[in-house]
């Protein structure tokens, strides 16, 4: 009973996928408080899918969240300078 009960607490649901996207899609727009967020809802969602992939497919989910939360950074801070 608590495997199936562990079971159902990691799965993903639509809301962790559309809270990322949401976020990520703030900080694209330049919204730099939607970037600990991103972070955030993106890392939870990798862990509720880590269960499930292969140890290559994790390693291609966290260099595609790293390479997407590097580009916002460098967005970010384009746009902060762009302000100054």
């Amino acid at each position: 009973m608590s495997n199936q009960l562990s079971s159902e607490v990691e799965k993903i649901l639509p809301e962790d996928i559309i809270n990322t996207l949401q976020s990520a899609y703030g900080v694209f727009k330049g919204e730099q408080d939607q970037f600990d967020d991103m972070l955030k809802h993106g890392g939870a969602l990798l862990r509720k899918a880590s269960r499930r992939f292969t140890t290559t497919q994790l390693i291609i989910g966290i260099a595609v969240v790293a390479s997407v939360a590097v580009f916002a950074a460098a967005k970010t801070a384009d746009s902060a300078s762009t302000e100054a």
